[in-house]
C-alpha cells in the first residue's frame, strides 16, 4: 500500500510559501479558490496513485 509522505519534503519551504502567497496577491477570493482548485488537481494528477490520493483526502477532511 502506498503511503503519503508527511515528513517535511520541500526544499526551502519558506520560499515555496512566499511564491504560493505571491500567486494569490491581488486576486479575489473566487480567483484564489480557482487557483487552489487547479493546483490541487495538477498535483493529484502528478501523484496519480489512487491509494495515496484517498489517504490525502481522508487526512485533509479530518483536520
Amino acid at each position: 500500500m502506498a503511503k503519503l509522505t508527511l515528513d517535511p519534503n520541500i526544499a526551502n519551504p519558506d520560499d515555496f510559501y512566499a511564491r504560493l502567497l505571491a500567486v494569490h496577491e491581488g486576486k479575489t477570493k473566487a480567483e484564489c479558490d480557482a487557483i487552489n482548485a487547479r493546483l490541487v488537481l495538477i498535483l493529484a494528477n502528478h501523484i496519480g496513485d489512487a491509494e495515496v490520493l484517498d489517504e490525502a483526502l481522508a487526512l485533509a477532511a479530518e483536520r
